[in-house]
């Protein structure tokens, strides 16, 4: 089994993510530039989420053309990846709509958390079907974006309660540090 058909159905699921996210937006009741201004929080939060959404659609595009052999594992760590993902459209409208309040910036930082995890686990268990390659194995170990972004979710989350300013700052890092789409596996797809 390849794993294209997986990554039409993600493809899918992310298309519906990004398509919830911008129904959520309401017609302003004005009709002057002030009505655009007190969206502001909501478009905010919106641009967060695209741009990580197109950040894993990105990266996942890149993953699944490491997968040798598709097996029943590899579906549900991806459907995993997908169930938080999933959930972003819900924390976005929330923290859009609390103007960047502790609580929902709190949740939206461990719901990326916890997709971030799910990536990991799912690229492992792809990286694993190469073990016998030791030097793709090697190169691929070498995970420094995938180590440093949970930890920076985890302090967006916390960071929230003393400043959506700072939360803000770590989930914008986060998004420039995985902008570009992982070059090990570039590298690794070339080397093939």
């Amino acid at each position: 089994m390849k794993a294209n058909r997986m990554e039409a159905f993600s493809d899918g699921v992310l298309a519906i993510i990004i398509t919830i996210m911008v129904l959520e937006f309401k017609v302003p009741v004005g009709h002057d530039w002030h009505a655009l201004i007190e969206l502001g929080p909501k478009i905010l939060s919106y641009i967060f989420s695209f741009v990580y959404i197109g950040i894993y659609w990105n990266n996942h595009h890149h993953l699944l053309h490491m997968v040798r052999t598709m097996n029943g594992p590899l579906m549900w760590l991806n459907l995993l990846l997908l169930f938080w993902l999933s959930l972003i459209p819900f924390t976005t409208a929330w923290m859009g709509e609390s103007h960047f309040a502790a609580t929902p910036t709190a949740l939206y930082g461990i719901i990326l958390l916890l997709a971030a995890f799910s990536y990991w686990l799912l690229q492992r268990a792809i990286i694993n079907q190469h073990s016998s390659d030791s030097s793709f194995f090697l190169m691929m170990g070498k995970d420094w974006k995938g180590k440093i972004s949970p930890l920076l979710y985890l302090a967006a989350a916390l960071t929230a309660y003393l400043s959506p300013w700072i939360s803000g700052f770590f989930f914008v890092l986060v998004a420039v540090i995985w902008f570009m789409p992982d070059k090990r596996i570039e590298h690794a797809l070339k080397s093939r």
